[in-house]
């Protein structure tokens, strides 16, 4: 009796254990001992920096699919970075945003392809239906204006910093 009691209790932490390991793999949550932080850098044609940012890394669905929503502002030299696993169109929406954001397309050369200078929804209105498509296998959000001020553009390459 003691060791059929034992024997359950082994399969069943087993089976969580290999739920967990199946949950980080397929990236539906984020590793606790990840670090979800690394710096950019938007390089010129002569390879010297026109930007440094210090990026957030969303690279689970989850954390995709939350973004900024669950911020109340950038600061300048902030941002976002989500990293898809391959490259495609690419359509990001403002849902739950309280400030405005560029959204920066980087396709899988690591150059950029797009930039959109995306408002927040008005009180009232639906964020979903503010919506701005690009091409990438990574997309950046910095505050609104960052871009402009930095000299961002088309064409510009990309670098990111080591973990």
């Amino acid at each position: 009796m003691v060791l059929e009691r034992v024997w359950k209790s082994l399969l069943a932490v087993a089976a969580l254990l290999l739920i967990g390991a199946l949950t980080l793999q397929i990236g539906l949550i984020a590793a606790p001992w990840a670090d979800d932080t690394r710096t950019l850098h938007v390089l010129d044609e002569d390879g010297d920096p026109k930007a440094t940012i210090e990026v957030e890394l969303a690279d689970t669905a989850m954390e995709r699919y939350t973004g900024l929503s669950d911020h109340d502002s950038l600061a300048d030299g902030e941002g976002m970075l989500f990293i898809h696993a391959s490259e495609g169109e690419r359509t990001y929406v403002m849902r739950d945003m309280d400030f405005d954001i560029d959204i920066i397309f980087i396709d899988a050369d690591r150059e950029i392809t797009s930039i959109e200078h995306a408002r927040a929804p008005e009180p009232g209105e639906d964020g979903e239906a503010l919506e701005y498509t690009g091409q990438g296998e990574w997309v950046l959000e910095v505050p609104r204006g960052y871009a402009n001020q930095t000299g961002m553009e088309p064409g510009d390459e990309v670098a990111l910093g080591e973990e």
